[in-house]
């Protein structure tokens, strides 16, 4: 980037102070506010999210509640009451997503972040939007192995979905964006996504939305200049903020442990069968759509809430033991934040560059070979809404899944020690050293001859049905239709 490109800026930064009229060829990266432009501070509604922990949250009905609230100015001093939004964060997200002070959230950026969402504008011929690859009526996801992007190209990777993607600690599969906000910059700059001309390309998305006067002004109302990139990332980011899923059969089942301690007094907070058991007849008593996750008919089959509370709780225990499972998937998303190897598309015990994962995305001076191939693992809220699973999408059902994991994954030279037989290999290593016979099927790898064993998990089919019933306790109640309906916006 040259200091001519930033000219603009530095001339309405210059001696004639902030106020100045800005030039025509204004950067499209950032510009800074003139406050004269925007919506007045008492006019502007926030968004406030409520977690279950603040005494508010069981008063609030709805997903998104109008409402008020008391601040101070802070151009005049003045006490102001101005209108609210709060957000009820779903039952089983105990932490509201985290907001950079940079981007406060109200509902003027919101509605801006959601039309530019699913506005096929930011792409050279307005065929893709952020919605192509990430769509509510597909879990936010697309459904495919590999997302299509502008002119029909095939992308290299399964589309993760947006649901609770505002808790993730890295953002996409290999963790190159910090945040939403820089994420929601990425495909609008790839040319299998969204980008097919010759010059820059967010200059040119920019461009089209500085012809659009609708968003010419809206941008002016929440950001106090023109559209600039560092506002679109912004207000995109607002929206996606906002898609969270939660409240599943599993997280009524807690609520229904925790209900029964507390009138027991016994405080041992432990699941049982009859918790389940009892979470599932309130939702047969309701007829809940969420009884069709786990492949129940709400008119027909009341009767088997005991059978489905015991292999629910079989299934919790299996997650949590023997199976493995929440050795990477944890807290309220179900997911670590971090990166693992799988071992997912190695060939024939090798992995190519092209699956190298996190490793390719550290810094040099930074690289760090526990990394190599390693992928972050996902959260497992919206399993049923969000196939194909695996980075690589090759896995398009949950038995699949399971499978997988039964087998260890996929052996290669920096499959994650969480997946490996480490008992197994020191084993092995012993025995050669000792001139023993070792197993000839084993792989080594390198100068050492290191042996990579992958940890069987040995799950009986019982075993692994009852997983799988768990994994779709978590699925969770559909999102509000203001979030899901693309067409839907407040007061309207």
């Amino acid at each position: 980037m040259t200091l001519l490109r930033y000219l603009p800026l530095l001339l309405v930064l210059g001696t004639a102070g902030p106020a100045a009229a800005q030039p025509k060829s204004e950067p499209a990266d950032y510009l800074l506010p003139d406050e004269t432009k925007m919506t007045p501070f008492k006019d502007r509604v926030p968004l406030l999210f409520v977690t279950r922990n603040q005494p508010e949250w069981n008063k609030l009905n709805a997903f998104w509640n109008d409402s008020t609230e008391d601040t101070i100015d802070p151009d005049t001093g003045a006490k102001v009451t101005r209108k609210a939004v709060k957000i009820k964060v779903p039952f089983g997200l105990t932490t509201a997503p985290p907001i950079p002070a940079e981007n406060p959230m109200t509902v003027e950026k919101w509605v801006l972040g959601k039309k530019l969402y699913y506005d096929g504008i930011l792409s050279t011929d307005g065929t893709v939007s952020c919605a192509s690859c990430h769509s509510p009526d597909k879990g936010f996801g697309d459904g495919k192995k590999s997302s299509t992007g502008i002119g029909g190209n095939l992308g290299p990777i399964n589309s993760p979905t947006v649901f609770n993607s505002a808790y993730n600690r890295l953002q996409f599969w290999d963790g190159r964006a910090v945040t939403l906000e820089d994420q929601s910059q990425g495909p609008v700059g790839n040319n299998l996504e969204m980008f097919g001309g010759k010059n820059d390309a967010w200059a040119e998305a920019i461009a089209r939305i500085r012809s659009n006067p609708e968003y010419v002004k809206a941008f002016l109302a929440v950001f106090g200049h023109a559209p600039t990139r560092d506002a679109a990332a912004k207000a995109i980011a607002t929206y996606e903020r906002t898609v969270l899923l939660g409240t599943g059969i599993q997280d009524r089942a807690e609520a229904v442990m925790r209900k029964r301690v507390t009138d027991e007094e016994s405080g041992k907070f432990e699941l049982k069968p009859d918790d389940y058991t009892n979470a599932l007849k309130a939702e047969f008593a309701t007829k809940s759509a969420a009884l069709k996750d786990l492949g129940l008919d709400p008119d027909k089959d009341g009767a088997k809430a005991a059978e489905f509370g015991q292999r629910l709780l079989n299934g919790r225990t299996l997650f949590f033991n023997k199976a493995r499972c929440s050795n990477c998937h944890t807290g309220d998303t179900y997911s670590d934040g971090g990166f693992h190897n799988l071992g997912i598309g190695a060939k024939d015990g090798d992995l190519p560059l092209s699956e190298f994962g996190r490793f390719a995305r550290l810094q040099t001076g930074h690289k760090d070979t526990a990394l190599v191939g390693a992928f972050k693992t996902p959260g497992l809220r919206g399993l049923l809404q969000t196939a194909p699973y695996m980075h690589s999408g090759d896995d398009k059902t949950l038995e699949a899944v399971v499978d997988f994991y039964d087998r260890g994954g996929n052996v290669n030279p920096y499959l994650s020690e969480k997946m490996r037989d480490t008992a197994a290999e020191a084993a092995y290593i012993k025995a050669r050293a000792e001139g023993k016979p070792v197993d000839a099927a084993v792989k080594v790898y390198g100068p050492a001859k290191k042996p990579v064993i992958p940890l069987k998990l040995n799950l009986t089919a019982q075993e692994k049905a009852d997983l799988v019933l768990f994994l779709k306790a978590l699925n969770g109640d559909p999102l509000d239709p203001l979030i899901a309906n693309p067409a839907k916006f407040p007061g309207k």
